[in-house]
């Protein structure tokens, strides 16, 4: 019938780059982009596909080349493997774009090497419908099932819904990494499916999804995992920044099902309580990297339970935290004594003495931002400078207390300084000319005019 071939030649078919850009974009305006493939309806993208093209091209500009002019052609006489390197630097729109301009540029951009990775942007393309041709087109030799598709990144698309991130899991098994930051219109259900019919997914982005409050399996892979389901989601790296109705016993089911979590991000999940990062302890060990900036709830009791996490724990962010003190920071420079990185800027309640407390136990500290904590003076800076030599960033933006002798301190023992912002500090031309000339390398961010 007329519908099946109809089928036949969709799932055979190239994706057009109309498919990728809405017709009336930047990137779609040059040749052969913009032939009458595609349709604008409501300023929409119309998704359409299109069969392999003959052996030679027949744009008009083709023929009125001249014979020399087509000789000179030298990209057609590189073998296949220089021409699937090349594709391989190419965005996906691109490489549906070259699939259409000959039948041998056709075969090489649907080589299985150049889609491990579907990368989509934009606000207006239609999503959903890219992903469905795109994932029927990998699935062609292998049915219904798309074997080398590892990354899928789709951060920005507004217009992704849970169809599309259904198509993704029942047709990407292999799936290693999945970006869908600030797709606000994803549901819970739809990422239940994926992490549980994408058993290796181990990178997953949900920033600014508002609408995930949890990461679970769904009821159906639950009871065929039970008892021990919770140790099948292998996700290691989880971007929750904005998911801001995230709450504890959100948090809680994360944990229990994502045992091996290793980097963390709860950015802005201002819902999250001490409570929360309990919970996280007792089943998440392994956690290297953390981030609880902006959750107001947090204080020296949640820091008490980060603490458990000890020798293992490289990254924290506690910024705008304002219920952590001192106290809070001795229990991490206590137990967390091989701390790579700190952020506590805004953390008003952090004086010298937690400076102090933190430079004699984590010598090895990298980077550091107390920004906007007024109770750090010269002092402070004393302690860091004698004890963490491999000091590489520091931020002290408007700390009031800090003054260049303080900075000259700083810059006479950590040679390997690299950046340091004093915006909104009063610290004098001479003390910055002081750490510039003893930290060569040193990228000095600051307000005073006079100094260049």
């Amino acid at each position: 019938s007329s519908t099946d071939s109809d089928l036949s030649m969709r799932t055979l078919s190239t994706p057009s780059p109309a498919l990728i850009f809405p017709p009336n974009s930047p990137g779609f305006q040059n040749g052969r982009g913009s032939s009458t493939s595609s349709s604008s309806v409501t300023g929409e993208t119309v998704a359409m596909v299109h069969s392999p093209p003959p052996t030679r091209l027949t744009y008009p500009l083709t023929r009125l080349a001249s014979k020399h002019q087509k000789e000179q052609a030298n990209i057609d006489r590189l073998p296949d493997h220089s021409m699937i390197q090349i594709f391989s630097f190419l965005p996906t729109n691109q490489l549906c774009r070259c699939a259409r301009v000959c039948r041998r540029w056709y075969n090489l951009a649907w080589d299985p090497r150049l889609w491990r990775t579907i990368r989509l942007t934009g606000e207006t393309i239609n999503v959903d419908r890219a992903l469905k041709v795109l994932t029927r087109r990998l699935c062609q030799d292998t049915p219904n099932v798309c074997l080398m598709l590892e990354t899928v990144v789709v951060s920005g698309c507004r217009r992704l819904t849970d169809r599309g991130l259904y198509t993704i899991a029942q047709c990407c098994p292999e799936l290693r990494r999945l970006e869908v930051s600030g797709c606000y219109n994803i549901s819970n259900e739809a990422v239940f499916d994926v992490v549980s019919l994408c058993p290796n997914l181990e990178h997953l982005d949900v920033s600014g999804c508002s609408k995930v409050t949890c990461i679970s399996l769904t009821r159906e892979a639950s009871i065929k995992l039970s008892p021990l389901h919770g140790k099948q989601i292998s996700i290691r790296y989880l971007d929750m920044t904005d998911c801001f109705v995230l709450e504890d016993e959100g948090l809680h089911t994360i944990a229990a099902h994502c045992t091996q979590l290793t980097h963390l991000y709860l950015r802005r999940c201002v819902r999250i309580t001490d409570e929360g990062l309990r919970y996280l302890m007792i089943y998440c060990a392994s956690v290297k990297e953390l981030s609880v900036s902006d959750c107001r709830f947090v204080s020296d009791f949640g820091m008490r339970e980060i603490a458990k996490l000890e020798a293992r724990l490289r990254y924290l962010s506690i910024a705008h935290c304002g219920r952590i003190t001192d106290v809070g920071i001795r229990y991490i420079a206590k137990y967390c004594s091989k701390l790579r990185y700190l952020n506590a800027r805004g953390c008003e309640g952090i004086t010298d003495h937690g400076v102090e407390y933190l430079a004699k136990n984590c010598t090895k500290l990298k980077s550091l931002d107390i920004g906007k904590c007024p109770l750090v003076s010269d002092a402070g800076l004393e302690f860091l400078a004698l004890n963490c030599f491999n000091l590489k960033r520091l931020s002290l933006k408007s700390c009031e207390s800090i003054t260049g002798q303080g900075l000259q301190i700083v810059a006479a023992n950590c040679f390997d300084l690299q950046m340091l912002n004093v915006q909104d500090c009063d610290v004098s031309v001479d003390a910055l000319r002081f750490v510039k000339r003893h930290c060569k390398r040193c990228i000095i961010e600051h307000t005073n005019p006079a100094f260049f």
